[in-house]
C-alpha cells in the first residue's frame, strides 16, 4: 500500500499533484492528475491541458489516498520510473 514513507517506490502516475515549487514561475501553482513520467519530466493533465514538468528544480505536492499530502523534491525523482523505484528511499519526502 503506498504510504508517505514509501511513496518514490510506487508508480505516481494516476494520483493528483500541486506543483508547489518550480524555477519556472509559471509552474508554479499548477495541478492536475499525473498522466505520464519520463525520466527528466512529470506530464500533468490541468484543466488548461496537458502541462510537461521538468522535476529537476521542482517540488511536488502529491495527495496519496487517504488525503494524505506529501511533499517531493523533484531532484531525487530525477531517473527513470522503472529504475525509482528499486533504489532506496531518499531522505527528501515530508
Amino acid at each position: 500500500m503506498i504510504s508517505s514513507q514509501n511513496v518514490l517506490r510506487h508508480e505516481l502516475i494516476g494520483l493528483d499533484v500541486l506543483v508547489s515549487g518550480a524555477s519556472n514561475p509559471a509552474h508554479r501553482g499548477l495541478c492536475g492528475r499525473i498522466i505520464d513520467e519520463t525520466r527528466n519530466l512529470l506530464m500533468i493533465e490541468t484543466t488548461h491541458g496537458v502541462k510537461r514538468i521538468p522535476k529537476m528544480h521542482s517540488t511536488f505536492q502529491v495527495i496519496l489516498p487517504g488525503s494524505v499530502h506529501v511533499e517531493i523534491d523533484g531532484s531525487v525523482m530525477v531517473l527513470a520510473p522503472e529504475k525509482r523505484i528499486n533504489l532506496h528511499e531518499k531522505k527528501r519526502i515530508t
